[in-house]
């Protein structure tokens, strides 16, 4: 990039509402990780091959990669309010298809976060907003009518792990990934909690591999 582009781009960064501390931040950003290692971006653009696909939720505080300490690139991501797992979603349908058929990841986890505000909005009254309607299977977790007796959580936490199981278990179903299971491929499924009080991660369910039914 020529010098004057540069510095014309820093001029509307910083001019667009204070947003120029982050072109700021991403420069030193950029820097730093050129300084420590020179062929880091190289290396992003010419692959990606992720082991990992994580489904969280949207919420500010539960980055991702940051939180197990992954670079760019070392795993795929797909997050949206309460860590869901529709089929029906197509967003979410096709950030799954896309991971398993085409990066061919080794590992899905489902990673909810306690003190989740989406959790918080399932266990209050019912509304018929965007909010409302897609939290519907949260809140058919929370009434205890998925049909899993053996779940049904009675304070917020509860339910955020509950709601994992619950995502995990349709992910069990899903198409996407009993057809990769038909495949033989080397899939697993997983599901955490995130406590952002202290940072750490916990496992709220045991490991799914080949169902019962795909081995048949």
């Amino acid at each position: 990039m020529r010098a004057e582009d540069e510095g014309q781009i820093t001029s509307l960064a910083r001019s667009a509402d204070g947003l120029g501390l982050l072109f700021e931040r991403n420069r030193a950003w950029a820097e730093a990780k050129t300084h420590a290692d020179p062929t880091f971006f190289s290396r992003l653009v010419g692959q990606q091959r992720p082991r990992y696909f994580w489904i969280g939720c949207s919420d500010s505080r539960v980055p991702a990669t940051e939180i197990v300490d992954l670079d760019p690139g070392e795993m795929f991501v797909h997050r949206n309010v309460a860590n869901l797992a529709s089929e029906d979603d197509p967003s979410f349908a096709a950030a799954l298809q896309f991971a398993v058929e085409i990066l061919e990841v080794e590992h899905i986890i489902v990673v909810g976060h306690y003190g989740c505000g989406g959790i918080h909005a399932a266990m209050g009254p019912q509304t018929c907003d965007a909010i409302g309607r897609w939290l519907t299977p949260v809140r058919r977790v929370y009434r205890g009518s998925t049909g899993e007796e053996e779940c049904v959580p009675i304070d917020a936490d509860e339910l955020c792990e509950c709601n994992v199981r619950a995502q995990v278990e349709a992910l069990s179903r899903n198409s996407v990934v009993r057809q990769a299971w038909r495949r033989s491929m080397d899939l697993t499924l997983h599901g955490w909690a995130y406590s952002i009080g202290d940072g750490r991660l916990q496992p709220v369910c045991d490991p799914v591999k080949i169902s019962s039914l795909e081995r048949n």
